[in-house]
């Protein structure tokens, strides 16, 4: 087939054409919107990313063009239309999962960054600065953290967490059974975040868990406790966040996701004024640590996506079952 893929960044070339399995490839570095959705004219399909377009509009436009078919280089597709996908006959597959250890690692070293404050011993002792004044932290074994998901990554930050010796509570409408039996206990939202120390949240973005965490969440942490979030952006309320830590009651926040990412990362911009007041508003703060949806960057995962991708590419093209095909 010949596929136009969107978001490219190198790296995105380098493991997509080092496991091709025959297909055309172009890539283009621009994210996919309707002002640029005329580009897939004459293409098979079009494989996307997190902040790529895919809403009726432009869904519209790639049927029109003759796209058949959508494939996902991620988990998430909460920004597909998949009603429209289905009216205007475009199969959705995705790459349901792709080393979740992945995520989860990266989770827990914004833990332990924020907690132990390696960032800035790491910049302290660059200037000779010895001090440990303001670097202290606290300890994760014993500690109270609340897991909000438990799907592969959740499950994989489940184990990571309990090898530190945390006491783990966790809200899932569909419980794991394996981790029941390990022990961990399931409770409903607001009793789980309750007192919690830690808040780590490794779920799907939908109608129901849209800004899951705000104003009125935000009062059942503990004083002083850490936000944590791998997932998507929109699951916080940014300005209710940032209400909360001004006022001290939010202690530590790590973000791998935004809600506004789309027209910040993946991108260089440290040569503009960043336009967008709240993440301004969040790098300003001692106790918030921001990465750009990081957390499945590593060769293992780079790798996953990439088979994957081709696989579900090829099962389309020859007429086999579409096991990773997402349905309204």
């Amino acid at each position: 087939m010949r596929i136009a893929v969107f978001s490219t960044c190198s790296y995105d070339q380098e493991f997509l054409e080092k496991y091709n399995t025959g297909h055309q490839l172009i890539f283009f570095e621009q994210a996919l919107n309707l002002d640029n959705a005329a580009l897939t004219k004459a293409f098979d399909a079009v494989c996307l990313f997190v902040n790529d377009r895919g809403d009726k509009d432009v869904l519209s436009a790639l049927a029109e063009n003759g796209v058949k078919l959508l494939l996902l280089r991620c988990a998430g597709f909460n920004n597909i239309d998949l009603e429209a996908a289905e009216e205007f006959g475009i199969k959705i597959l995705r790459v349901p999962a792709y080393s979740p250890e992945a995520v989860a690692e990266h989770a827990m070293a914004m833990i332990l960054t924020l907690n132990r404050k390696t960032h800035k011993a790491y910049n302290r002792v660059r200037e000779g600065n010895f001090s440990l004044e303001s670097l202290m932290g606290f300890n994760l074994h014993n500690s109270k953290v609340a897991l909000i998901g438990t799907g592969k990554i959740g499950k994989a930050m489940y184990k990571i967490l309990k090898g530190f010796g945390c006491r783990i509570s966790a809200f899932d409408p569909y419980p794991d059974n394996d981790l029941r039996a390990d022990g961990l206990v399931y409770a409903g939202l607001d009793e789980v975040m309750e007192d919690a120390e830690i808040v780590s949240l490794h779920c799907p973005l939908t109608d129901q868990s849209f800004h899951m965490i705000n104003e009125q969440r935000l009062r059942y942490f503990k004083k002083g406790a850490m936000l944590v979030n791998t997932s998507r952006g929109a699951l916080v309320h940014t300005a209710d966040v940032i209400d909360s830590l001004k006022s001290g009651h939010l202690g530590y926040l790590a973000l791998d996701v935004y809600e506004q990412e789309s027209a910040l990362f993946f991108h260089d911009l440290s040569g503009e004024v960043i336009q967008d007041d709240l993440i301004a508003r969040l790098i300003s703060f001692p106790n918030v640590l921001i990465t750009s949806h990081q957390g499945f960057f590593t060769q293992e995962a780079m790798q996953q996506i990439a088979e994957i991708t081709f696989s579900n590419a090829d099962a389309f093209a020859l007429g086999k079952a579409m096991t990773n095909e997402i349905k309204p």
